[in-house]
Protein backbone atom coordinates (compact mmCIF):
# COMPACT_ATOMS: atom_id res chain seq x y z
CA UNK A 1 0.00 0.00 0.00
CA UNK A 2 1.33 3.56 -0.81
CA UNK A 3 2.04 5.45 2.41
CA UNK A 4 -0.68 8.37 2.29
CA UNK A 5 2.02 10.57 3.43
CA UNK A 6 4.16 10.63 0.29
CA UNK A 7 1.57 9.84 -2.29
CA UNK A 8 4.55 10.54 -4.65
CA UNK A 9 7.32 8.89 -2.86
CA UNK A 10 9.76 11.10 -0.85
CA UNK A 11 11.81 13.72 -2.15
CA UNK A 12 15.06 12.84 -3.64
CA UNK A 13 17.88 15.35 -5.25
CA UNK A 14 20.55 13.75 -7.54
CA UNK A 15 22.42 16.90 -9.00
CA UNK A 16 23.40 19.11 -10.72
CA UNK A 17 20.26 19.32 -13.00
CA UNK A 18 20.34 18.69 -17.01
CA UNK A 19 18.64 21.66 -18.47
CA UNK A 20 15.72 19.41 -19.50
CA UNK A 21 15.63 18.41 -15.63
CA UNK A 22 15.35 22.12 -14.70
CA UNK A 23 12.53 23.05 -17.98
CA UNK A 24 10.77 20.48 -16.30
CA UNK A 25 10.85 21.69 -12.78
CA UNK A 26 10.39 24.85 -14.25
CA UNK A 27 7.39 23.61 -15.58
CA UNK A 28 5.99 21.70 -12.82
CA UNK A 29 6.13 24.76 -10.59
CA UNK A 30 4.59 27.01 -13.05
CA UNK A 31 1.44 24.33 -13.29
CA UNK A 32 1.18 24.07 -9.50
CA UNK A 33 -1.54 26.43 -9.06
CA UNK A 34 -3.55 25.45 -11.97
CA UNK A 35 -2.79 21.66 -10.53
CA UNK A 36 -3.70 23.08 -6.81
CA UNK A 37 -7.13 24.52 -8.25
CA UNK A 38 -8.12 21.63 -10.07
CA UNK A 39 -7.91 19.21 -6.79
CA UNK A 40 -9.89 21.45 -5.08
CA UNK A 41 -12.55 22.60 -7.30
CA UNK A 42 -15.67 21.54 -6.70
CA UNK A 43 -15.34 20.25 -3.10
CA UNK A 44 -17.84 21.36 -0.33
CA UNK A 45 -17.01 22.64 2.98
CA UNK A 46 -17.62 19.25 4.83
CA UNK A 47 -15.02 17.29 2.10
CA UNK A 48 -11.74 20.58 2.43
CA UNK A 49 -12.21 19.81 6.03
CA UNK A 50 -11.31 16.18 5.70
CA UNK A 51 -8.31 15.43 6.39
CA UNK A 52 -6.49 14.01 3.81
CA UNK A 53 -5.44 11.00 5.95
CA UNK A 54 -5.68 9.84 9.46
CA UNK A 55 -4.28 12.38 11.33
CA UNK A 56 -3.31 14.55 8.50
CA UNK A 57 -4.16 17.95 8.07
CA UNK A 58 -7.32 18.84 6.08
CA UNK A 59 -7.92 19.45 2.46
CA UNK A 60 -8.35 22.98 3.32
CA UNK A 61 -4.86 23.48 4.86
CA UNK A 62 -3.15 21.88 2.36
CA UNK A 63 -4.36 24.72 0.49
CA UNK A 64 -3.50 27.37 2.38
CA UNK A 65 0.20 25.44 2.98
CA UNK A 66 0.87 25.37 -0.45
CA UNK A 67 1.17 29.65 -0.74
CA UNK A 68 2.44 29.76 2.98
CA UNK A 69 5.59 27.31 1.79
CA UNK A 70 5.99 28.63 -2.08
CA UNK A 71 6.23 32.16 -0.61
CA UNK A 72 9.06 31.16 1.68
CA UNK A 73 11.06 29.34 -0.94
CA UNK A 74 10.25 32.41 -3.31
CA UNK A 75 11.67 34.88 -0.71
CA UNK A 76 14.99 32.33 -0.02
CA UNK A 77 15.81 32.41 -3.75
CA UNK A 78 16.06 36.34 -3.61
CA UNK A 79 17.63 36.02 -0.38
CA UNK A 80 20.25 33.52 -2.17
CA UNK A 81 20.10 35.82 -5.54
CA UNK A 82 21.24 39.17 -3.51
CA UNK A 83 23.25 37.61 -0.59
CA UNK A 84 25.75 35.99 -0.03
CA UNK A 85 24.84 32.25 1.15
CA UNK A 86 22.58 34.19 3.41
CA UNK A 87 21.73 32.06 6.32
CA UNK A 88 17.33 31.72 6.11
CA UNK A 89 14.38 31.11 8.64
CA UNK A 90 12.52 28.05 8.57
CA UNK A 91 9.01 28.42 10.20
CA UNK A 92 6.73 25.72 12.13
CA UNK A 93 4.68 24.90 9.22
CA UNK A 94 2.47 22.54 11.28
CA UNK A 95 1.70 25.74 13.52
CA UNK A 96 0.79 27.71 11.10
CA UNK A 97 -1.67 25.01 9.38
CA UNK A 98 -3.55 25.55 13.30
CA UNK A 99 -3.89 29.43 12.53
CA UNK A 100 -7.29 30.84 12.21
CA UNK A 101 -6.83 32.23 8.80
CA UNK A 102 -6.20 28.87 7.78
CA UNK A 103 -9.06 27.31 9.75
CA UNK A 104 -11.22 30.13 8.52
CA UNK A 105 -10.52 31.08 4.79
CA UNK A 106 -12.13 30.36 1.91
CA UNK A 107 -9.59 28.45 0.03
CA UNK A 108 -10.12 30.50 -3.08
CA UNK A 109 -8.28 33.20 -1.31
CA UNK A 110 -4.93 30.91 -1.14
CA UNK A 111 -5.38 30.07 -4.51
CA UNK A 112 -5.22 33.27 -5.70
CA UNK A 113 -2.34 34.12 -4.19
CA UNK A 114 -0.41 31.42 -5.68
CA UNK A 115 -1.72 32.04 -8.87
CA UNK A 116 -0.17 35.47 -8.22
CA UNK A 117 3.12 34.13 -6.29
CA UNK A 118 3.56 32.14 -9.07
CA UNK A 119 3.26 34.54 -11.77
CA UNK A 120 6.43 36.19 -9.99
CA UNK A 121 8.62 33.30 -9.23
CA UNK A 122 8.33 31.93 -12.69
CA UNK A 123 9.17 35.17 -14.05
CA UNK A 124 12.41 35.40 -11.93
CA UNK A 125 13.13 31.80 -12.13
CA UNK A 126 13.11 31.74 -16.23
CA UNK A 127 15.53 34.66 -15.69
CA UNK A 128 18.45 33.43 -13.97
CA UNK A 129 21.83 32.48 -15.17
CA UNK A 130 23.45 29.77 -15.12
CA UNK A 131 25.73 30.45 -12.72
CA UNK A 132 22.99 31.86 -10.64
CA UNK A 133 21.44 28.34 -10.05
CA UNK A 134 24.80 27.45 -8.24
CA UNK A 135 24.27 30.22 -5.37
CA UNK A 136 23.05 29.12 -2.16
CA UNK A 137 21.02 29.58 1.10
CA UNK A 138 22.06 28.23 4.82
CA UNK A 139 19.29 26.39 6.26
CA UNK A 140 19.85 26.10 10.09
CA UNK A 141 18.97 21.80 9.81
CA UNK A 142 19.83 21.65 6.18
CA UNK A 143 22.97 23.21 6.08
CA UNK A 144 23.75 24.29 2.34
CA UNK A 145 20.92 24.50 -0.45
CA UNK A 146 21.67 25.35 -3.74
CA UNK A 147 19.23 26.98 -5.87
CA UNK A 148 18.91 24.16 -7.96
CA UNK A 149 18.16 22.08 -5.45
CA UNK A 150 15.19 23.93 -4.31
CA UNK A 151 13.96 24.54 -7.63
CA UNK A 152 13.76 20.45 -7.40
CA UNK A 153 12.04 20.51 -4.16
CA UNK A 154 9.63 22.94 -4.63
CA UNK A 155 8.37 21.18 -8.01
CA UNK A 156 8.12 18.04 -5.98
CA UNK A 157 5.84 19.98 -3.11
CA UNK A 158 3.67 21.11 -5.05
CA UNK A 159 2.89 17.86 -6.81
CA UNK A 160 3.27 16.26 -3.32
CA UNK A 161 0.58 18.36 -1.80
CA UNK A 162 -1.83 17.78 -5.03
CA UNK A 163 -1.35 14.26 -5.13
CA UNK A 164 -2.63 14.23 -1.10
CA UNK A 165 -5.85 15.60 -2.81
CA UNK A 166 -6.51 13.89 -5.78
CA UNK A 167 -5.49 10.57 -3.32
CA UNK A 168 -7.94 11.33 -1.00
CA UNK A 169 -10.69 12.05 -3.78
CA UNK A 170 -10.13 8.60 -5.49
CA UNK A 171 -10.54 7.05 -2.06
CA UNK A 172 -13.59 8.85 -1.42
CA UNK A 173 -14.94 8.88 -4.73
CA UNK A 174 -15.69 12.64 -5.15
Amino acid sequence: MTDLRFPIGKFHYEGPLTEDQKQKYLADIEQAPANLRAAVRGLSDQQLDTPYRPEGWTVRQVTHHVPDSHLNAYIRFKLALTEDDPTIKPYAEDRWAQLADTQTTPVEVSLTMLDSLHDRWVRLLRSLKPDEWKRTFRHPDLGEVSLEKNLALYAWHGRHHVAHITGLRERSRW
